[in-house]
């Protein structure tokens, strides 16, 4: 093998004096930052103080990171997990998006290395790698759901090197945390969650065991906070770009303090390999969850029973609301909290218990960490004025399945609107039910395309008026331009269920 043979084709190598002033410079940025004071012992140099949880080295003054690593190191586990695959499961790393999607790039199945590229044999035992990290002394620790929800048998390698067994206390899928129990020791290293929010642009310190390597430590900074990636309802996650990879899941992400700022859950990765985009569940969700796991072995939830989506601008101008916040009523299930309260779709709530509501997400989060029977009060837009609502919370049912099992069928044009969609009453579609119009067909060059519509959806309002047939389709988007609004809202069935469009007019 060549010299050569690790760079890309396209890219030549470059001559050996110009390779030299590259280094020369990166050596004089080094020196530049020292002097600077962002190294060494200036006063900028961040505070490692960890007090008691984890060994004192009694090293401060050390460059970089290294009195931090030396700290909380030792409280960071690597997982081997064996899975048995009797139920089928494939055991790849992909997630369960749509091929294709968006969302196919944020995967939470990052945690396994050496996972077959076919999918096993019915009963055949795979193995994955992951990590995580003590909570207390006596060997609880945390990591990943998607690491352990398989487990048949888990090996927990620390710090030392030394080998333990381990096993599941509880899961939580919805955010992706776990607790298992080391057994072998009662004085384990361990490290503890930070009370705050990092800022963006704070310093942080990832480690882990990438590619079943072990304790491997890397860093960066705080790039985003509040990140939705579309895995669940409770997504506000911190998005990093220090380098984390396969194996990595379920690992800290430590601040300057030497506190857990979050927990490793996925990354962005069209190749597969580390891009820099890397999102952790922070520690104030974390605690919460990882306590009643550690208690109870589960997590309860309150359920208010509603679908509900974001309010856009466009949505706003529709229901004359001032702000574009809150949360679109999409559907209340049927005998939840909410029906029985007497939510109905189109209904905006603005606030609970008087505290703003400012999306779909903050509703969700907050609603999930109140207990089951708790009382709320809830502030709603609802044609055109504030109401109040009492709802009574219960506890979180099993998940249900809410796809549709159908596919657009075929079907006589007919007349359309002047936004390009070709629209039929839903009850001539087999399979698309009695209410509302389908959509069989849409003009690429009308107003339509883009905003959310697409061909399969079924119209079930207009302005919050039922529709059955293409002209009242027509009729209201008319109203809607005669009032002079900028967009008109439509309630639509989809194969992921029922939500809002906000259609604009073209009004101004």
């Amino acid at each position: 093998m060549s010299a050569d043979s690790d760079f890309p084709r396209h890219m030549p190598r470059a001559p050996a004096a110009r390779r030299i002033r590259v280094l020369m410079c990166v050596a004089g940025v080094s020196l530049a930052l020292a002097l600077a004071g962002l190294v060494g012992d200036s006063p900028h140099t961040p505070s490692f103080t960890l007090g008691a949880r984890a060994a004192d080295t009694g090293n401060s003054g050390t460059a970089g990171f290294a009195d931090l690593v030396e700290r909380v190191k030792p409280a960071v586990i690597s997982l081997r997990v064996k899975m048995d695959n009797a139920a089928g499961t494939s055991g790849d790393d992909s997630s369960d998006a749509p091929p294709g999607s968006s969302a196919e790039k944020f995967t939470h199945q990052f945690g396994f290395e050496d996972v077959p590229e076919r999918a096993p044999e019915h009963g055949q035992i795979v193995t994955g790698e992951g990590s995580g990290f003590f909570i207390s002394s006596d060997g609880y620790a945390v990591t990943s759901s998607h690491v352990v929800d398989r487990a048949s048998a888990m090996e927990v390698t620390t710090d030392d090197g030394a080998k333990y067994a381990a096993k599941v206390v509880g899961m939580d899928p919805k955010t992706d945390i776990a607790v298992v129990k080391v057994d072998g020791k009662q004085d384990f290293p361990y490290v503890t969650f930070a009370d705050r929010l990092p800022r963006i642009g704070e310093w942080v310190l990832a480690v882990g065991n990438p590619f079943g390597l072990g304790g491997t430590v890397t860093a960066g900074i705080v790039s985003a906070n509040g990140r939705d990636i579309g895995s669940g309802p409770y997504d506000s996650y911190i998005q990093i770009d220090a380098p984390i990879n396969k194996g990595n899941s379920g690992g800290p992400a430590f601040d300057m303090e030497g506190n857990v700022m979050g927990v490793t859950t996925a990354i962005f990765s069209p190749s597969g390999g580390s891009v820099g985009i890397g999102f952790e569940v922070p520690a104030d969700t974390a605690k919460g969850v990882v306590a009643e796991l550690k208690d109870k072995g589960r997590v309860t939830r309150a359920w208010m029973g509603v679908e509900v989506q974001a309010v856009t601008r466009e949505i706003a101008d529709s229901l004359d609301l001032k702000q574009a916040q809150g949360a679109l009523v999409d559907e209340p299930h049927a005998n939840s909290p909410a029906a029985k309260a007497g939510l109905v779709p189109g209904d905006v709530i603005t606030a609970i218990n008087r505290a703003p509501v400012k999306d779909s997400r903050s509703l969700a989060r907050d609603i999930g960490k109140m207990a089951p029977g708790s009382s709320v009060q809830l502030d709603i837009w609802r044609n055109g004025s504030s109401q109040n609502v009492t709802v009574i919370l219960v506890q979180m049912p099993e998940e249900q399945q809410t796809k549709a099992d159908t596919e657009p069928v075929p079907a006589p044009k007919s007349p359309s609107s002047n936004v390009g969609l070709t629209l039929v009453p839903a009850k001539n579609v087999e399979g698309f039910g009695e209410k509302g119009v389908a959509i069989v067909r849409m003009d690429p060059a009308g107003l339509a395309v883009g905003h959310g519509l697409k061909v399969g959806d079924v119209i079930l309002d207009v302005s919050s008026k039922p529709v059955s047939t293409a002209s009242d389709v027509v009729k209201g988007l008319a109203d809607a331009q005669a009032q002079g609004k900028k967009s008109v809202l439509m309630r639509v069935k989809t194969p992921d269920g029922v939500r809002f469009v906000a259609l604009p007019m073209g009004n101004g």
